[in-house]
Parts: structure tokens; sequence; C-alpha cells
């Protein structure tokens, strides 16, 4: 097959391909190669494009007698990726000097999973064994030492009701982060305004916020704000967002929520509504912000355990949004407060996205 036939083939492969003669040239790179190597790479020795000591090993052992090796190694771009790197041989002929192919097959989304489930697993079992193991403790000084001590058995009561009720928002959290990551994929379709729903949310925490002396406020607004959505959801999402300000802002503060319709969604495109949630709380620092939505992150853990906090709250927030083809946005000032961003689809967006 002729060399110019063969790159038509190896230009449409999505992974990075190259040929390769006897001296590690590249003779040769479709258009994934160049994206990733740069445009230039043909030409230049691989030891340039590629200072990977495995790789290098693997390639000559193929240009040596070996038909075949395949490695798997990491490599730093902008950020860390893993790949598979398959080497085969090749026979060079009048066309092509080529005695070796080289493919690389990225692997960093699969890896990634993997971690993200095992550490997962891990989080679970940490944050089950805490209050079990607490329920276990008092169980057996119940039966034992404290069987007759009035005080005691109060006080103990009272903690491994607390810890089991932990056990249960904890799971009710697991649950619903897997029932909304099982149907994210879905685009909801009813119709849902988000000003009646963030009055019905405000209804809801009043008690909580006074009891904190915390004014929730929502702008007096006519008209309504219609998005495509789930009800159940948006409001799991809006509930999260103000109980959270409610839970961590100093007392005698207020909470401003505010509701703006906007041309474009950022990332996503198309007309939208953007919801914001403003405290005067602490602020968050600037290194916590882009792990705030993973599951169990906390920027205070001790505190979030003592307000009740299961670490899933954001996560679940994250979730539900993309499932809305919108975009969660997190912005804080230590010492001045923090604010969130909600925005989704106007009813009339076909637009927007599914984010990648």
């Amino acid at each position: 097959m002729e060399i110019a036939t063969t790159m038509v083939i190896l230009d449409a492969l999505p992974n990075p391909v190259l040929l390769l003669d006897s001296q590690k040239t590249i003779v040769a790179a479709n258009s994934a190669a160049k994206e990733f190597l740069g445009a230039e790479i043909e030409g230049r020795s691989l030891a340039i494009a590629l200072r990977h000591p495995e790789i290098l090993d693997a390639v000559n052992a193929v240009i040596a007698d070996e038909q075949k090796r395949q490695i798997s190694i990491s490599l730093l771009a902008s950020v860390w990726r893993s790949f598979d790197i398959q080497i085969a041989s090749l026979t060079a002929t009048n066309e092509s000097t080529a005695v070796a192919i080289l493919t690389m097959h990225d692997t960093t989304a699969t890896r990634n999973a993997d971690q993200m489930r095992a550490d997962f697993v891990a989080n679970v079992s940490h944050e089950l064994r805490s209050p079990l193991s607490s329920l276990i403790g008092f169980i057996e000084t119940l039966r034992g030492a404290a069987r007759d001590d009035v005080d005691a058995r109060d006080r103990f009561l009272r903690i491994m009701d607390n810890e089991s009720k932990r056990m249960a928002r904890l799971i009710d959290d697991l649950l619903s982060l897997s029932k909304v990551e099982a149907s994210e994929h879905i685009l909801p379709d009813e119709t849902v305004d988000i000003f009646e729903l963030l009055a019905e949310v405000r209804d809801t925490l009043s008690g909580r916020a006074a009891e904190r002396h915390i004014d929730v406020n929502l702008p007096t607004l006519n008209g309504k704000y219609p998005v495509l959505g789930n009800r159940d959801e948006l409001m799991e999402v809006f509930l999260n967002l103000i109980d959270n300000a409610v839970k961590y802002c100093p007392e005698n503060t207020s909470i401003s929520v505010d509701i703006e319709r906007i041309s474009r969604i950022p990332d996503r495109g198309g007309p939208g509504i953007m919801v914001s949630v403003a405290d005067q709380g602490d602020g968050i620092s600037a290194e916590h912000l882009p792990r705030l939505t993973e599951r169990f992150y906390r920027v205070d853990k001790g505190r979030s355990r003592t307000m009740g906090g299961t670490g899933l709250g954001l996560a679940i927030v994250k979730h539900i949004v993309n499932r809305h083809r919108g975009r969660l946005a997190i912005d804080s000032i230590v010492g001045e407060g923090t604010i969130f961003r909600v925005y989704l689809p106007s009813e009339e967006n076909t637009e927007a996205t599914l984010p990648s």
C-alpha cells in the first residue's frame, strides 16, 4: 500500500500513530499525533518527540527483532495523561522506510474512572466506619459498665441517635447521587418556574434561617422564569445551596438569591436563566474551589460533620445541573463570602449540550 494511502487511513484514526524507520526517525505521523506531539514532528527523532526511556527501549526491541511490544505509561502534557502504547514491526518497502508503527491509546479517562471508583469505595467505607464504631462501642458500654447509669445511658443514646441519623443521611445522599448519575444522559422535559421554586425553597428554610438570624433575600419579580427541568431535582439543587449558606454563614447576616435572564449560557450555548446564591460567610480559599464538587470533599471536615454534612451535597448539585445541560460556577473571596451561580437553559433553548 502506498504511503499516501496509508496516511489517509491513519489520519482517520482517533489515536496518535507514528511510523518509524530503523534510526527511530519519525517517517510519518497522523493528525492525532501531530495535534498531541506537534505539527512539525515528521523527520525528527522519536527521542525528541517522546522523551520516555520505556518507549525508546520498546522501540529498540521491536526494531532489533521483536514483532510486537506493549507498555503502559503516563506522560505530562498540560496535565498527566495515561497511555497504552503498542509498537509493532513493519517491512520496509520502496514507498516507505518505516520499519515500526507506534500507536498511542489514551486511557486517562478509564484510569481516572477506576481510581474514582476505588476512592469512592474507600471514602464510603471511611464515612461509615466512624459512626458504626461509635454505635458498637456505646452498645457494649450500655450492656456493661453503664447498664444502670441513667445519665450515661441518656447521653449515649443521644449520641447513638445522632450517629444513626448521620448514616441514614449518607445512604440517602448516596442513593440520590446514584439515581441522578444513572439518568444524567436523559434531558428532563418538564416546565419549571424557577422563581416559584425558589420562593418555596426560601419558605422551607425560613425556620432554620430564623434560628440563626439570617435573612434569605429573594427579589420581587414579575412574570415567569420557565426552564426545562425536573422539579424535584432542581428543588434539591437550591435546597442544598441555600441550606449550605444558612449553615455556614455567621449569624445576623444575609443571603442574596438573584435571578437573571441571559442570552447565552457560558460553555453550553443558547439562552438561559442564571440563579445566584451569595452569602456573607468566611469565603473559601482558591485552591479548594476546583474540588468542591468532588464526592466527600470538605474544606473543613470537622465542621462539616458537626453540621451534619455528608460531603455529597455539591456532587449531587453538579450532576443534577449537568443533567439539565446547565453549568455550575463558584466564586469566593476569603473574608467576604461565596457566590454559587447555576445556569439553566430556558424553556426554548435547544442548543445547550451535555458537558464532556
